[in-house]
């Protein structure tokens, strides 16, 4: 990975952190309820990086809000990786798979399904047994709104920035 690229990736990051910040003082009716801001940097890299660059982001997510959070080192921290390990092989699969046939909001919302089914999954295993379920229809419902609008937003901000373009130019251009 060249500097250019790391540099993207490190700025992606960083705004995965700060959104996970903003979204950790939002107060949330359910401890596991989450908007899903984090993900937005997620959907902006699909366009831009290759997807061990994408699993990566990923991985720092993940850890970043852990330690954001204060959960890095509880059982939190397993729903988190859950979920964002489906969300993130789905988001792939569907964006590289299906191209330009599914927007970046088919697949925000495609990946935040496949999160709340892990993390609705991880807690019947982890903590919650079969009385899971019965926060599922609070995590697909909120989860399949809140991506909608961060896909809308990603599409927005993907069409419309002059450093995404710059980094496209930038990594074409690059040996």
């Amino acid at each position: 990975m060249d500097d250019q690229r790391r540099r993207g990736l490190a700025l992606l990051a960083a705004a995965a952190l700060f959104l996970a910040s903003v979204e950790y003082v939002i107060p949330k009716p359910v401890p596991f309820l989450k908007l899903g801001l984090a993900n937005l940097p997620v959907l902006v890299a699909l366009t831009v990086m290759r997807p061990r660059e994408v699993l990566t982001l990923v991985a720092l997510k993940v850890v970043g809000q852990g330690i954001v959070q204060g959960t890095l080192f509880s059982y939190i921290v397993l729903f988190s990786a859950a979920g964002s390990l489906a969300s993130v092989a789905v988001m792939l699969l569907l964006y590289h798979a299906a191209g330009r046939h599914v927007s970046l909001v088919g697949v925000s919302i495609m990946g935040a399904l496949a999160s709340n089914l892990a993390q609705v999954a991880a807690a019947r295993l982890i903590i919650f047994g079969e009385s899971a379920w019965l926060i599922a229809p609070a995590f697909l419902i909120t989860g399949t709104v809140s991506a909608l609008l961060l896909g809308l937003f990603a599409e927005r901000f993907v069409d419309r920035s002059t450093w995404l373009r710059e980094f496209r130019r930038m990594s074409a251009a690059a040996p």
